[in-house]
Formats: C-alpha cells, structure tokens, sequence
C-alpha cells in the first residue's frame, strides 16, 4: 500500500480506525520532536558544552609539580 505524505495535515477529520489512528499518533510525536528540535536549535542552547567546559576547567585540581 502507498502512501501520500500529507505534511502538516490535520488528521482530526480522518475516519476513526486503525490505521489513521497509527497515522495520528506518528504525527502527535513528529510534532513533538519539531518542538524539541526547534528549542535545541536556539543559541543559548547551543552554548551550553562551552559553559561546561569552563566549569570543568575551573573545578579541577592543579597538578603539583614534582
């Protein structure tokens, strides 16, 4: 069976079996991860592995010299 990618389609009007109800919930979680996705694009989020690597660096002991 093919199927037609209906991007960003409504599928509350779909007709209430199976299938369309898999069709709804693979979308409910495309949704999601767009969401996600578009938080984990901003760019204080892109920031945060330099602000843990300073932290690091600044919480580590010095070595001592021998």
């Amino acid at each position: 069976m093919s199927y037609v990618r209906h991007k960003d389609r409504d599928w509350s009007d779909a007709p209430n079996t199976m299938e369309y109800g898999t069709i709804r919930v693979l979308m409910d979680i495309r949704d999601e991860l767009k969401r996600i996705n578009a938080r984990l694009d901003c760019h204080e989020t892109l920031k945060i592995p330099r602000y843990l690597r300073r932290i690091a660096s600044n919480t580590t002991k010095k070595r001592k010299k021998k």
